[in-house]
């Protein structure tokens, strides 16, 4: 039987985020010193996102808060959860992350990777009900969907790696923000880009994969993308062409869930992530496969097999536990 998202799954989950996502240590910040004063708590630097091990991490935690939250609102760690982010999602507090942002040392902070999961966080806050944890966060969200504006047309070259720079994944997070707020400008521009930076891609050989701190596949997270991206008679043509052989299994190494030897190394423990993160992208690109399609039997199979390396290992060790939950989710209900 295909693993689908349960209200049991949903608030094991949910505590587990509402265990890090207010945890200020241990605590790894992106943050550039220009003089003394810099030297800065987490808190002190992000009043609403400081937690979580590093800042990225406790974005995509609140997502998947949110995403729970509005999923099974009735789930016994609800209350909890908009207690927190009426806490959290406060004008005020927003600000101060604003204000962090427009320092010329911020200039590429997190980017793409915590640009698209604060957008995709703002895109699932604009579909709750109460309308002020998303009313609160908005000037952020309009923070970062201006650095999409303004950075894509300087990005010549896409970055293809399998960690938090790869642009498939900005762009994909960012189109679910573009279309929830009817941002027509922002959704050509994340198209126009992927078409210029994948569009001519073919035969994708995938021979890198896996290395040793992937938690994202760079072919398919490339073809989840431009599954997001594309009409779907414009992608399955591309498909085509970019993962020929997929009927075949080929790439193997597409097919085969990454062993993890350490779970208490912070980049080994990346490697649970990518079983995730590959079984969000076969469950995603198998959706735009027809019925009938052999593809799309062996994209939802390898999604089982990558689900079922990974989900036994969510919690135990806070190297992993901080994060793959948000990922988990997206698998699961891809």
């Amino acid at each position: 039987m295909r693993q689908t998202l349960t209200a049991d799954i949903a608030a094991r989950f949910a505590d587990i985020a509402l265990g890090h996502v207010t945890r200020e240590y241990p605590n790894k910040p992106d943050h550039t010193l220009a003089g003394p004063l810099d030297a800065r708590t987490p808190s002190d630097m992000h009043p609403v996102f400081y937690g979580s091990y590093d800042w990225h991490s406790c974005v995509h935690g609140y997502w998947m808060l949110a995403y729970l939250l509005r999923r099974f609102p009735g789930m016994a760690p609800a209350a909890k959860i908009e207690r927190l982010f009426d806490q959290q999602f406060v004008h005020e507090k927003v600000a101060v992350e604003c204000a962090y942002l427009a320092q010329p040392t911020a200039r590429g902070f997190k980017r793409p990777y915590g640009w698209g999961w604060l957008l995709k966080l703002a895109s699932e806050l604009a579909q709750h009900p109460a309308p002020r944890w998303a009313a609160a966060l908005a000037p952020l969200a309009e923070v970062f969907a201006q650095r999409y504006r303004d950075f894509l047309p300087l990005a010549t070259y896409p970055v293809r790696v399998g960690t938090h720079f790869n642009t498939a994944f900005g762009l994909r997070m960012a189109a679910d923000y573009a279309q929830a707020t009817a941002d027509t400008a922002l959704a050509d521009l994340l198209l126009g880009t992927g078409r210029r930076w994948y569009g001519n891609d073919t035969d994708c050989p995938a021979w890198g994969e896996p290395s040793g701190d992937d938690f994202q596949s760079s072919a398919l997270i490339e073809a989840e993308c431009m599954r997001r991206l594309l009409p779907v008679d414009e992608f399955i043509p591309w498909f085509d062409r970019f993962l020929p052989r997929i009927a075949a299994q080929e790439p193997a190494t597409l097919f085969r869930p990454a062993s993890v030897s350490d779970r208490s190394d912070g980049k080994i423990a990346h490697l649970d992530g990518l079983n995730l993160s590959r079984a969000w992208c076969w469950r995603g690109i198998a959706s735009a496969l027809p019925e009938g399609d052999a593809r799309r039997a062996v994209a939802l199979q390898a999604a089982d097999d990558h689900l079922a390396a990974g989900l036994p290992h969510i919690a135990g060790d806070y190297m992993g536990e901080h994060w793959l939950a948000s990922f988990a989710v997206l698998a699961l209900e891809a």
